[in-house]
């Protein structure tokens, strides 16, 4: 067993080398330029692949086709850990064993949190953790957001053609009208204000949900108090204005929700560019320290997004006025 993790960690010393010589070799002969940075995901085609009714037209972008990866990726760890479970192994290996780790811990820390409810916010907690999660570290796989339609541009590069099919674009300046940058086919869906609005949406709406499951309609007060607003005006008054504030505060989570996903990942998407394009050909290895550092930034985003939506469902489902009639 020792000689064959010694084994290991020596084909693995030498393939982070050949990966490291590789990098700088690719880097002396296509010298790394300024991106096209676009806070706007870009169409892949110029014209809507089809139009419906109510939606309009339907264009592809370039986070959309991510977006699909990430769902390939979620779909494919939940039939592998099927298969193994269909397979009658009572201790999942491998693969499998890893997500079921995973699995538990994120159960177990939805049910210290919210007891009964548990079953019920575990299936958003783990599936927006995880979609995010693998969202945000799309950004370290070669190839996203370097590799895509060339465009012409008046402020590209020019052009490198290297067989019929398969072109590159390189440093120096192109002739007027003849510039290209890259549209990339994949870039990260969490630089995408869709993608982290839409889960913001889907993460506020269903806290509201569960609170209304957990409640019944005692949990609208929640917004619009107005029980105690005759018996008591003054109080009353008060507690209206408070549930009012409640109301501004829930509505507020969809700006922080969207705007601390976006924010933080699409300027670590900057962050890599703008790294690899200063750096000289030596020193293009560097670039994985500041790929490790997304990588951490990647999860913690990913752990805060999931960890918020869980905390706030939990809440949602006790009153304001449960501990005291506990007491």
């Amino acid at each position: 067993m020792e000689n064959k993790l010694k084994w290991r960690w020596g084909v693995n010393r030498w393939f982070v080398f050949l990966c490291m010589a590789l990098a700088i070799v690719g880097a002396s002969i296509f010298p790394a330029i300024s991106p096209h940075i676009q806070v706007a995901p870009e169409a892949l085609t110029e014209y809507p692949i089809f139009t419906l009714p109510i939606i309009g037209a339907f264009i592809p972008t370039n986070t959309l086709v991510a977006m699909i990866f990430v769902d390939a990726i979620l779909i494919a760890m939940a039939l592998l850990v099927r298969s193994a479970t269909r397979s009658g192994e009572l201790v999942p290996k491998g693969v499998s064993g890893a997500i079921e780790w995973l699995m538990e811990m994120l159960y177990n820390l939805t049910e210290s949190t919210a007891g009964k409810w548990a079953k019920t916010i575990f299936p958003y907690f783990a599936t927006i953790t995880l979609m995010v999660l693998f969202a945000n570290w799309l950004e370290l796989i070669p190839g996203v957001d370097s590799i895509g339609i060339l465009h012409k541009s008046e402020h590209g590069y020019p052009l490198l053609p290297i067989t019929d099919w398969l072109a590159a674009i390189v440093q120096g300046e192109a002739a007027e009208g003849q510039g290209y940058h890259i549209i990339p086919y994949v870039r990260v869906p969490s630089t995408d204000l869709n993608f982290t609005v839409a889960l913001a949406i889907v993460s506020v709406v269903m806290t509201q949900v569960i609170g209304l499951k957990a409640q019944g309609p005692r949990y609208l007060t929640k917004f619009f108090n107005v029980t105690t607003l005759f018996k008591k005006p003054g109080f009353g008054l008060m507690d209206l204005l408070i549930s009012i504030l409640e109301l501004i505060s829930e509505l507020s989570k969809l700006l922080s929700f969207s705007f601390r996903l976006f924010g933080n990942i699409f300027a670590g998407s900057v962050l890599l560019f703008l790294v690899g394009s200063i750096l000289p050909a030596g020193a293009s290895w560097m670039q994985s320290g500041i790929l490790l550092f997304e990588f951490f930034i990647g999860l913690i985003q990913a752990i805060v997004f999931g960890m918020l939506t869980m905390v706030f469902m939990s809440m949602a489902t006790h009153g304001h006025g449960d501990e005291e009639h506990a007491d």
